[in-house]
């Protein structure tokens, strides 16, 4: 019982300083979209293969500024945009809970290339995109960006998590829940 009350006064903590914070939210669409594009510039100099997606992709995902906080019990938020050929056609957030052996605090960006209309269908007729369930994603890694080419992309969806900062450790269940808003 006592765990659970430390737990729940950390997350109250985290989620009081990270509220007022514009790591954890963009003030307006504008300050979302600088954000997105400074991020995806940033991307696209770290990963190539990044930008080869980008020219392929029916639509791009990007959450900027995300963060994640948790001890035994933690949360991650942040807010972002859709963008088709260039241009942004809607804005996201991207929420989840954790449950498990973990604890700390980071900061950290990451872009969804949702390569097929379907995936950008279920998107946009999901009400609310559970990671996990809907379209297969492959999280490119050093060594799975390396290697895609035009004649090896298969999936769905392809992510790309960038510019980690802090500590975060541990283990857990994780789910992330994204949901169209309006800014």
């Amino acid at each position: 019982m006592k765990l659970a009350i430390v737990t729940a006064l950390v997350l109250a903590a985290v989620l009081v300083v990270t509220n007022g914070n514009e790591v954890a939210r963009a003030e307006s669409a504008a300050g979302i979209d600088a954000d997105v594009d400074a991020a995806l510039q940033t991307l696209y100099e770290e990963q190539p293969s990044a930008k080869m997606l980008a020219d392929r992709a029916a639509a791009i995902l990007v959450f900027p500024n995300m963060v994640k906080a948790g001890f035994v019990v933690g949360a991650q938020y942040g807010e972002g945009a859709l963008l088709k050929k260039g241009r942004t056609v809607g804005y996201y957030r991207s929420v989840s809970a954790s449950y498990g052996l973990q604890a700390g605090a980071q900061t950290f960006g990451y872009v969804l290339f949702l390569m097929t209309p379907s995936a950008v269908k279920y998107l946009n007729r999901s009400g609310g995109w559970e990671i996990g369930a809907g379209p297969s994603v492959v999280v490119a890694d050093e060594g799975v960006a390396r290697s895609l080419t035009t004649t090896t992309l298969k999936s769905d969806v392809y992510a790309f998590i960038f510019d980690q900062q802090g500590l975060m450790a541990g283990i857990g269940l994780q789910g992330s829940k994204i949901t169209k808003i309006r800014k």
